[in-house]
């Protein structure tokens, strides 16, 4: 399960994403968030790696 892009920020010129992904823990079952800030063009690229 994976949510897509939550925010559009923008530094210095240069246009970032941040993206927000549940990552199951293999220990508990639980899941954690894990969150990256990234250039939109490698957000796809982020959320399909497990």
């Amino acid at each position: 399960m994976a949510k897509k892009t939550v925010a559009s920020l923008q530094s210095s010129s240069k246009r970032l994403t941040k993206a927000i992904k549940m990552v199951k823990s293999p220990k508990t079952g639980a899941y954690t968030f894990v969150e990256s800030v990234m250039p939109p063009e490698f957000v796809n690229e982020w959320l399909a790696k497990k």
